[in-house]
């Protein structure tokens, strides 16, 4: 066989290589990272249990509270108290865990769309790489 036609075959293998290669890349290669992202991102959520320290912002400490109290008027307003400091308490530290889940998924989500650009971009590095060697810019 002559040496031009092998040189055509294998030409013609690397770029369909290359070509599969950047299809798989910006399709599912693609989806496949933004599915792992959503899913770290809802694992976080889930963590932190955003929707549930919503919904019991104001429930009493670890669930502390006194019961139905009967007595004197003392006793009521100790135990009005203890309800009252118990929910302070409760909403205090639901608070300050819903501020920090709510930065570590603000950061989560921004590290998300960073690696995706990325992602889009690394393909591009040894084009890049190449041109600026081609005009002499070393590191």
């Amino acid at each position: 066989m002559p040496l031009l036609y092998l040189t055509h075959q294998w030409y013609n293998v690397v770029m369909v290589l290359v070509i599969n290669l950047l299809r798989w890349w910006y399709t599912d290669g693609w989806r496949k990272r933004t599915r792992l992202i959503a899913n770290r991102l809802d694992g976080t959520i889930d963590y932190f249990s955003i929707d549930l320290l919503l919904k019991t912002l104001f429930a009493p400490f670890r669930q502390i509270s006194a019961g139905r109290v009967d007595g004197p008027l003392g006793v009521k307003m100790r135990a009005l108290i203890d309800k009252l400091f118990s929910r302070i308490i409760g909403a205090f530290i639901r608070f300050i865990i819903l501020v920090i889940g709510g930065i570590v998924i603000g950061l989560q989500a921004v590290l998300g769309v960073m690696i995706l650009i990325g992602w889009g971009l690394v393909p591009l590095f040894p084009v890049i790489g190449l041109m600026l060697t081609l005009i002499g810019v070393t590191f």
